[in-house]
C-alpha cells in the first residue's frame, strides 16, 4: 500500500525544489528525482577543474513579490545569496545552485536518475526509471520539468494533464571562457549586445567565486536557434569570434567550452500559476507556468505544493 503521505518530486530544479521543501515542512515524505548529476536545472555550474567553474545557466535573482523577496531575506541572512552588480540583483553563493541546494538539505534526493513513465495504480503511482521501477507508491507526483519535456513524460505514461503543452522555450548556446589574461571590461556583465550575442558575463565578479578571468557568453534565441544542431567545437569557436568582435579585441583562452541549453528562456508561458489534476492526484510546475524569471519557478513550485496539501488534507 502507499503511503497517504508520500509525495514524488520529479527535477531538482528551483521549481521541483520549492514544492519538495514546502511538501516535506508540511509532514510529509519527499522523494526527489532528478536525471542530471546533481541539483539546480537551469540554475547549473560547470565545474572544469580545481577551483575553476562557471554558473553557465541563469545569471542572477531578482526578486519583486513580497513571498520571494522574504526568501531572499532569509538567504542572505545566512550566506546563501549575496547582491551582485546593483540593481537589486542577487547570485547564489559560493554558486548558482546554492538556493537549490539549501531548499533540497536532509530530502531523499537521488539525482542520475531519469523517470521513463508513471503509471497509476489503485494503491498509488508507480514510477519507472532508465534503472528500473522505484520500490516506493507515491499518493501524488509534482512534475518539475521544463514544459516539453513535461508533456513528453505525460505522453509517453498514457496520460493528460490540460495546458502543459502550451508553452514554449527559446534555446541558447552558451561559452565558457578562460583566460590568464586580465578581464575585457571591468563591469559585472554586458547585457543587451545585439548581433549573435546576448550577455557576456564575468563569472568572476560573483561573491564566493576564485580569482581568475571567466567568462560565460550567451548567444541571443536567434542565434542559438540558427545554429543548435551544431557540434559543441563549432559552436565554440563561432561564439569566440562574435564575443571578440564584441568586446573589440582578441581573447586567448585556457579553457573554452559550449553549452546547449534547448529551453533556456520561456517565450510563451501557460498564464497560470501550476497545473494540479485533483482525480489523478499529479500536477507540473516551472517557471514556464507564469514567465521567464527565477521568480517565476519559485512561485509555481509554492502554488503546486498549496494545492497537493489540500487535495491530501
Amino acid at each position: 500500500m502507499t503511503d497517504p503521505r508520500r509525495v514524488a518530486v520529479l527535477g531538482a530544479g528551483l521549481a521541483g525544489a520549492t514544492a519538495a521543501r514546502r511538501l516535506a515542512q508540511a509532514g510529509l515524505e519527499v522523494v526527489v528525482l532528478d536525471k542530471g548529476r546533481g541539483v539546480g536545472g537551469r540554475m547549473a555550474i560547470r565545474r572544469v577543474g580545481e577551483g575553476v567553474s562557471f554558473d553557465h545557466g541563469a545569471q542572477f535573482i531578482h526578486p519583486r513579490g513580497q513571498a520571494f523577496l522574504d526568501q531572499i531575506a532569509d538567504w542572505r541572512s545566512r550566506g546563501i545569496v549575496a547582491p551582485w552588480g546593483g540593481h537589486g540583483r542577487f547570485v547564489g553563493t559560493p554558486s548558482m545552485t546554492a538556493p537549490v541546494r539549501d531548499l533540497l538539505a536532509g530530502l531523499d534526493v537521488r539525482t542520475g536518475t531519469t523517470v521513463t513513465s508513471l503509471t497509476r495504480e489503485a494503491q498509488g503511482w508507480r514510477i519507472v526509471t532508465g534503472e528500473g521501477r522505484v520500490p516506493e507508491l507515491f499518493s501524488a507526483v509534482v512534475i518539475g520539468f521544463p514544459s516539453i519535456q513535461a508533456k513528453h513524460l505525460v505522453e509517453a505514461s498514457g496520460l493528460e494533464l490540460t495546458g502543459v503543452d502550451t508553452a514554449a522555450y527559446a534555446p541558447c548556446w552558451s561559452l565558457l571562457l578562460a583566460t590568464d589574461g586580465p578581464a575585457p571590461f571591468a563591469q559585472t556583465d554586458r547585457r543587451g549586445i545585439g548581433g549573435a550575442i546576448a550577455t557576456i558575463v564575468r563569472d568572476d565578479t560573483r561573491p564566493g567565486r576564485p580569482p581568475g578571468t571567466r567568462l560565460t557568453v550567451h548567444a541571443g534565441p536567434d542565434w542559438s536557434r540558427r545554429h543548435l544542431e551544431e557540434t559543441k567545437e563549432v559552436v565554440a569557436e563561432r561564439l569566440l569570434g562574435e564575443a571578440e568582435a564584441c568586446l573589440g579585441r582578441p581573447i586567448v583562452p585556457t579553457y573554452a567550452a559550449a553549452h546547449r541549453w534547448r529551453y533556456a528562456l520561456v517565450e510563451t508561458a501557460l498564464g497560470r500559476d501550476c497545473l494540479y489534476d485533483p482525480g489523478l492526484r499529479i500536477g507540473a510546475c516551472g517557471d514556464w507556468c507564469l514567465g521567464p524569471r527565477i521568480e517565476a519557478a519559485f512561485d509555481s513550485g509554492s502554488a503546486l505544493a498549496a494545492r497537493v496539501l489540500a487535495d491530501l488534507g
